[in-house]
C-alpha cells in the first residue's frame, strides 16, 4: 500500500513539474507539441527527455483547467500541427507552480547540507 501512495505521489509530483516547465516554454509564444518537448530537452541540456505519452495528456490537462488554448496550424515543416498558448490564467498559474518550486527546491538544498556536528 505504501509503494503505491508514495509512487503516486511520484507522479503528481513529476506531472506537476512537467506542467509547470510546458507553461514556462509557452511564455515564449505559441508552440506546438514538438516544439515544446525540443524546448525543455535544450533548455535543460538534454537533462529532460519528454516523451509524447507524458506531453500529450499533460498539454489536454492543461487545456482542460483554462491555463493554456490551442488551434490548428502549419509547422515549420509545412505539416498540420496543433499550437498551444498560454492564456491569462495559465500566466497566473505559472507564477503561482514557479514559487512553490523555489520553495520546495530551496527546502531540499537546505535538507541536503552536510549535517552540522555542534547541532
Amino acid at each position: 500500500m505504501r509503494r503505491r501512495r508514495d509512487a503516486r505521489a511520484e507522479r503528481d509530483l513529476l506531472a506537476g513539474t512537467l506542467d509547470m516547465l510546458i507553461l514556462r516554454m509557452l511564455q515564449a509564444g505559441s508552440a506546438h507539441g514538438l516544439q515544446i518537448a525540443q524546448d525543455i530537452e535544450r533548455r535543460s541540456d538534454d537533462a529532460l527527455l519528454v516523451e509524447q505519452g507524458s506531453l500529450y495528456p499533460a498539454l489536454h490537462r492543461l487545456e482542460e483547467r483554462g491555463w493554456i488554448t490551442s488551434a490548428w496550424g502549419v509547422s515549420d515543416t509545412n505539416r498540420k500541427a496543433r499550437y498551444y498558448q498560454l492564456t491569462s490564467t495559465g500566466k497566473k498559474q505559472f507564477a503561482i507552480e514557479s514559487s512553490r518550486w523555489e520553495t520546495l527546491t530551496r527546502a531540499v538544498a537546505r535538507a541536503m547540507r552536510p549535517v552540522n556536528a555542534k547541532s
